[in-house]
């Protein structure tokens, strides 16, 4: 099995394109404006740019940072014949989900102007009366075959991604009372689709959450509208300067209040969304959907808490403060605080600023895909990523915390869990601004 592994440095401030499905540093897609709506995959990108580093948080490199390994599967045969599979949840409710595209008519796209509204792609997981005849789909297989031609992977088949097995039905019926459960918005990080996240929202909707994931179009390297029309990474092409992430920022945080104007109408487009309780709605994000989650709260007040998984920061929290609940959760290799690294110190001025409940866990032997399925996935692909910590285990460990962050401020459930280290979770770590304990 060959890998050619590259990065270019302009790039990923989500950290791993998709094929983060398989490796901790690739290329980030570099598509042209003009063929970011394509049916074909495009050329294989960056082909001459040197290795990058590993660990990067959002795919900035920090000073001294050492080129990373190429990782080489442990097992090609168990890697080709493997049909991977996302944990079960472990609530009491089966899981549905469905499918929504929408467009904001009253904005043109940031990425491609030529495009006259914003439209947008959202998977809403929710829990169902009973299990439905049909799984819903990880992805389609164009999504998976552009994930991973776009690291230059080869030696999987390249629908491996699209086999996934996931634990929610299609259009399952909607179980609950009309706007009696709290709504969930989960952004992916840089170049991901939102599917990155399914395993987090199979937990969260088993629970008793509605869950909204939103893929935020011409920002990842594959996206699937209604018909089969494939959207690619025109954001990816642009300069990755301090004003590109402000605006990617800004971005996501229209993008997020579109859809909670969406699913909270009076006659939203789905049974699934009269489930939702527009007085308890919350967000979390993976990298840079997690540094986005604090813009959308600044710019959105309806958000009533957020969770930041290893994304660093950029500024946003006025100099008020932020008053509502907040926690952070990456790995310590960039995220300790008094490390010295810049993308520690995005999180220790934003602390200042957090002026409500807060959290700073850090997960001890995770890289960034680890608080996504794709720590798992990679694991079942035989592939080694770097990680010290299992994927099965990290992601456990995500679920259960982020999904007590969101009791304790959406229910109002005493989570000791939340109050200090816990003797069943050695690897989770929590921190202030001085210290770790």
């Amino acid at each position: 099995m060959t890998y050619a592994i590259n990065l270019d440095r302009r790039s990923l401030r989500g950290g791993l394109a998709v094929t983060l499905a398989l490796l901790t540093t690739v290329s980030c897609a570099s598509v042209p404006a003009s063929r970011a709506a394509v049916s074909e995959p495009g050329p294989s990108r960056n082909p001459g740019a040197e290795p990058g580093p590993e660990r990067i948080p959002n795919g900035r490199p920090g000073p001294g940072a050492a080129p990373g390994p190429s990782r080489e599967p442990a097992g090609t045969p168990a890697a080709r014949s493997v049909t991977p599979a996302l944990p079960k949840p472990t609530g009491a409710k089966p899981v549905g989900v469905t499918t929504l595209h929408l467009k904001d008519t009253s904005r043109t796209d940031p990425w491609v102007p030529s495009v006259k509204a914003r439209e947008l792609m959202i998977s809403l997981w929710y829990p169902a009366t009973a299990p439905g005849r049909r799984r819903a789909r990880y992805m389609t297989p164009k999504e998976s075959e552009l994930l991973l031609k776009d690291g230059e992977i080869t030696g999987v088949p390249y629908d491996v991604l699209s086999k996934t097995r996931t634990n929610a039905f299609q259009d399952a019926e909607p179980a609950g009372r009309k706007r009696g459960l709290p709504l969930v918005v989960l952004s992916p990080g840089f170049t991901k689709p939102r599917s990155e996240l399914t395993a987090l929202a199979e937990e969260l909707a088993s629970k008793g959450y509605v869950v909204a994931g939103i893929d935020h179009t011409y920002e990842n390297v594959a996206m699937t509208f209604p018909g089969g029309r494939v959207t690619t990474c025109a954001a990816c092409e642009i300069d990755h300067d301090p004003a590109f992430w402000t605006k990617l920022s800004a971005g996501r945080a229209a993008d997020v209040s579109f859809v909670l104007d969406q699913l909270t109408a009076r006659r939203p487009k789905t049974k699934a969304a009269t489930l939702i309780d527009p007085s308890r709605i919350a967000m979390a994000g993976q990298s840079v959907g997690g540094a986005s989650t604090i813009t959308a709260m600044v710019k959105d007040t309806r958000i009533l808490a957020g969770v930041n998984t290893d994304g660093t920061t950029d500024g946003s929290i006025p100099a008020g403060g932020l008053s509502r609940p907040f926690m952070f959760l990456g790995k310590p290799a960039t995220y300790t605080p008094g490390s010295g690294r810049p993308e520690a110190a995005t999180w220790e001025n934003d602390w200042k600023l957090l002026t409500g409940w807060k959290r700073w866990l850090l997960l001890t032997g995770a890289v960034h895909l680890s608080f996504t399925d794709y720590g798992t996935l990679v694991d079942q692909l035989g592939i080694d990523v770097g990680a010290e910590v299992a994927g099965a285990r990290s992601l456990e460990i995500t679920r259960r915390y982020v999904g007590a962050f969101f009791d304790l401020h959406l229910r109002g459930k005493p989570q000791p869990l939340l109050d200090k280290p816990s003797p069943r979770y050695p690897e989770i770590t929590f921190c202030t601004v001085k210290t770790c304990r």
